[in-house]
């Protein structure tokens, strides 16, 4: 199993610990707000630790579960921390009509963390297509992006312990297409689905 340490205490921070506990892992949580790092732990239980906010993180897997605009700054103040690590960026930058990514450019948050981070650290876009209830409730694809070839196994192991299916659709840069898909299931949600209870996946079909 794998150690993770997911940096954030909202929605998608709480849904993902509680499926890594489920799934056998070890989970620290690292918050700004002690006191919401401390309801995150005792929601999630099950061994789950406090790491102190800037300091080395315990997993080898570091999720930053925050807003888009939180994920440099998080990444930049915790610096050489993060050094040898593999970071998960699980954002979506959507512009404030949410019918555009927030970029002027073709590029990603996953792709601006990888400027910024030490060197030797793995980046991993993933997790960013699937709402957090469905991830609660639901068995999902999670779509994987990445130029380390180690660091995607061993999300796509973490994502496997937590009962999904991990697939892979290449490098980081197209990071930036994967945040297009958010865009695309946040649109479909408001218009030809009509609620939120779905998510975007993979069907084959043989013979």
């Amino acid at each position: 199993m794998s150690s993770i340490t997911l940096i954030g205490t909202g929605n998608m921070a709480r849904t993902i610990g509680t499926l890594a506990v489920a799934g056998g892992n070890t989970v620290e949580v690292m918050g700004r707000d002690r006191s919401k790092s401390d309801d995150l732990v005792a929601t999630l239980g099950h061994g789950v630790t406090k790491g102190e906010w800037g300091a080395v993180p315990a997993g080898d897997i570091v999720i930053t579960a925050v807003l888009y605009d939180g994920v440099l700054p998080v990444v930049t103040e915790y610096g050489d921390a993060l050094a040898g690590k593999v970071i998960v960026d699980i954002s979506n930058p959507f512009n404030a009509a949410f019918d555009g990514l927030a970029h002027d450019k073709e590029t990603s948050i996953a792709q601006e963390v990888a400027e910024v981070a030490p060197a030797g650290t793995g980046v991993v876009k993933a997790f960013n297509t699937i709402f957090s209830g469905v991830l609660e409730k639901g068995r999902p694809d999670v779509f994987l992006a990445g130029d380390d070839a180690r660091a995607k196994a061993d999300v796509a192991t973490f994502v496997e312990s937590l009962g999904l299916r991990p697939l892979d659709v290449g490098a980081l840069r197209m990071a930036h297409w994967l945040e297009g898909m958010g865009l695309v299931t946040v649109s479909l949600a408001g218009n030809g689905v009509g609620h939120w209870d779905f998510a975007l996946g993979v069907d084959e079909f043989t013979g």
